[in-house]
């Protein structure tokens, strides 16, 4: 009989550790035994709630916040990104934005079954492929790719219900004790917070799957 594993994921898709931090979960959960079924649900984060909609120069952010050349604080995250199989150049992505609207389309996205792939997604095409993903046209590309009519993905990322939903859940997480992302709980038992080494990853699964 297949046991179910539910593991609950709180990340932000303009958050470079988010993106080595899933790619370390989805090369942990490639090893977990056929008789377990995975089911991953994504939870919305906002990394900066105060972002608007236009973005903002990451560079020159962290340069006023921190007092420092950004390069030098780009080159740690690129090297663990490098050890994940990913070729990841922070420069070539200048502005943060906004995402809002990603966390939606990703939310509506549960009932397709394909939440974590969606995330993924965007995550990519923001940092690898270096595209606005502050662009409606942009985000429904991508969301037409997972099951979505193009226009039912545009409605939706513009609904200012679903809009409002979103917020209150990301306003939800940080209230809860969630400070920064990426953050994963493991079948509401054992959380993980950050991109851990691909290790600690497979010790997580090990141990609660043990227990299922």
């Amino acid at each position: 009989m297949a046991r179910t594993l539910k593991i609950d994921v709180f990340t932000d898709v303009v958050c470079p550790w988010c993106l080595v931090g899933s790619a370390r979960l989805d090369a942990a959960l490639a090893n977990v035994p056929d008789d377990v079924d995975v089911v991953v649900e994504n939870h919305p984060f906002y990394l900066d709630p105060t972002v608007p909609p236009e973005g903002v120069d990451v560079g020159e952010m962290l340069k006023q916040k921190y007092g420092r050349d950004p390069k030098e604080m780009w080159e740690r995250v690129e090297s663990e990104a490098a050890k994940a199989g990913i070729t990841l150049d922070l420069s070539k992505q200048p502005r943060m934005f906004n995402t809002a609207k990603a966390h939606t389309i990703t939310r509506l996205s549960k009932a397709n079954g394909n939440q974590h792939e969606l995330a993924n997604a965007i995550a990519n095409a923001y940092f690898l492929d270096h595209r606005q993903i502050n662009d409606d046209n942009v985000l429904a590309d991508i969301a037409a790719e997972f099951g979505w009519d193009r226009g039912d993905a545009l409605d939706a990322m513009n609904d200012a219900n679903e809009l409002s939903i979103t917020e209150q859940l990301a306003t939800s997480a940080a209230q809860q004790g969630i400070r920064g992302v990426p953050f994963f709980v493991f079948a509401e038992k054992y959380a993980l917070s950050g991109a851990q080494p691909d290790e600690v990853f497979t010790q997580a699964l090990d141990k609660t799957i043990s227990e299922l």
